[in-house]
């Protein structure tokens, strides 16, 4: 199961148990962040694709960390003016542990554990 979100004006792939680094976002670290811009769920094969969003779908996932990317270096160099100017850049990101998928029409949501929550009533 995966799903892919919008977030920062990016879209990302996302699967239950998995670490990915995103656009900064404002939570805390430990805090629970719920991604409701879900463009597509695929579950065992069956692929749910939104026009723009899938209705009822969520993805959870909780903050480990804020950090910055590796540095980007900027030249620009205008020959026989003598201009020229160095500048750097790193992006902030934030690294989020995705916990649970949830699939739109109220099918089950799957868990890290690759588990739905119907089969700890069993």
């Amino acid at each position: 199961m995966y799903a892919i979100i919008v977030t920062g004006g990016k879209q990302y792939r996302m699967s239950p148990d998995e670490t990915v680094s995103i656009e900064k976002l404002s939570a805390q670290p430990g805090e629970e962040v719920v991604f409701d811009r879900v463009a597509l769920v695929e579950q065992d094969g069956a692929v749910q694709v939104g026009t723009p969003w899938v209705e009822g779908a969520k993805v959870t996932g909780r903050v480990l960390a804020h950090g910055r990317d590796k540095k980007v270096d900027v030249f620009t160099y205008k020959s026989k003016g003598g201009a020229k100017r160095s500048k750097g850049h790193r992006q902030a990101h934030t690294k989020v542990r995705v916990e649970q998928i949830v699939a739109g029409s109220g099918e089950a949501p799957q868990t890290a554990g690759g588990e739905s929550e119907d089969d700890h009533g069993s």
